[in-house]
């Protein structure tokens, strides 16, 4: 949303009334000398000023005094015919008191920018001073309103990776308002890595963007995550709630192949088969997906019941297991790889669940030892496919298709 800065210009000299941008008091200035004092008074009097006249210390803001101005403005003030020696910018907000706005003074000491936005429903004091070769100083005083926000038009962003985690493990940054401005936000959003990695933003949603690096991630990287949209607008009157920073490790790459066609996983390690484990996967009318999956959540006892997944007590296919043990999620859509002692049976030899992969006790221990949120799930050998956005599929797509989804 674009801004509306008012700019007003105060000459400032000895003998000078004239008021500094959106100043709140008088402008003042001074000369270091008699002498300088003299001309200066001269020249700020005489319709024809001498050549000897000291110039004029002249302040420019971007916010007049008493105004009302959107969040996303950023402050700045300027100075010409001298340079700035000193800008105080503050607020006092309810709960934590009095706050200080940090800013930036070019190199030639003219233009001063806040290194902030304004948060919604403040009143900021704004004080700045000036001086010339002369030695003639001026000052302003200023104090503006920032526009007021409801909650609905404040937008909260949440970091969900963080911690260890696998080679597979995206980005991930949920919004709890949606986001008509994606390429507003994108532009606050980025993602550093070391060693570097060539990655890309895509939106799965308008509540949801997603940050993958091209290949998978090398094990041992450290990735920091900074979402900076603190009072950026999002389009439809929203904005930016707060800024949030996050971080994760990629830790040791594992990487499980589950072929439902064999009825066996190999689970590889930093690029070594570490063990071949026998499976079974979706029964006929309950045909487990295929696809590149990621490991999303781990829980050492789950209950399962079908009628979270649409199966209802009078079906045939009813089940409720209170004590599922080491069931790791791969789908939004109830898929999860756990133990199932009353399957090993047809481990290896059938696929007969109502979905999930399942392994045996022993399997899904060693299994939920080694694996972390984050890891490859690689499923083949079914006829059904993963749908898009159907936990996170972030690596079911090519790069490219995937850098589709970027705003920018």
């Amino acid at each position: 949303m674009p801004v509306t800065r008012r700019q007003v210009v105060g000459l400032i000299g000895v003998g000078s009334a004239a008021a500094l941008a959106g100043c709140g008091t008088a402008p003042t200035s001074r000369a270091t000398n008699p002498e300088t004092s003299a001309s200066a008074t001269g020249a700020a009097t005489s319709a024809s000023p001498s050549p000897s006249a000291a110039a004029p210390v002249l302040l420019t803001a971007s916010v007049a005094q008493g105004a009302t101005v959107p969040v996303d403005t950023q402050i700045v003030v300027k100075a010409s015919t001298g340079t700035i020696t000193d800008v105080a910018m503050s607020y006092k907000d309810p709960k934590a008191g009095q706050q200080t706005v940090q800013g930036t003074l070019s190199p030639d000491a003219q233009t001063w920018t806040a290194g902030s936005l304004l948060e919604p429903g403040m009143t900021y004091q704004l004080d700045a001073k000036a001086h010339n070769d002369d030695g003639i100083e001026a000052t302003s005083s200023t104090s503006f309103t920032s526009q007021a926000l409801s909650l609905k038009q404040q937008i909260f962003p949440t970091i969900i990776s963080g911690g260890t985690v696998g080679v597979a493990m995206p980005v991930v940054v949920t919004f709890d308002v949606p986001v008509t401005d994606k390429a507003a936000f994108q532009k606050h959003m980025t993602v550093t890595a070391t060693p570097a990695h060539q990655g890309t933003w895509s939106w799965i949603s308008s509540t949801e963007a997603h940050w993958r690096p091209k290949d998978l991630w090398a094990a041992g990287t450290q990735v920091a995550i900074n979402v900076d949209i603190n009072s950026v607008a999002a389009g439809n009157g929203t904005y930016g709630q707060k800024s949030v920073t996050g971080a994760m490790t990629i830790g040791r790459s594992v990487i499980l192949n589950c072929d439902l066609a064999s009825h066996y996983m190999t689970v590889v390690i930093d690029g070594a088969t570490a063990r071949t484990i026998p499976i079974t996967g979706g029964k006929a009318g309950f045909t487990t997906r295929s696809g590149k999956k990621v490991l999303k959540e781990k829980f050492a006892a789950l209950r399962m019941n079908s009628e979270t997944v649409g199966i209802d007590k009078n079906s045939p296919d009813y089940y409720d297991l209170s004590n599922v043990q080491y069931a790791m999620r791969e789908t939004d859509s109830g898929e999860f790889i756990h133990a199932a002692p009353w399957s090993v049976g047809s481990q290896g030899r059938a696929n007969v669940s109502h979905g999930c992969i399942g392994v045996s006790t022993a399997n899904g221990s060693w299994l939920f030892a080694n694996c972390k949120v984050g890891d490859l799930i690689n499923v083949t050998g079914t006829s059904r496919g993963l749908e898009k956005g159907n936990g996170w599929t972030d690596w079911n797509v090519s790069y490219e298709e995937f850098a589709k989804g970027s705003a920018l």
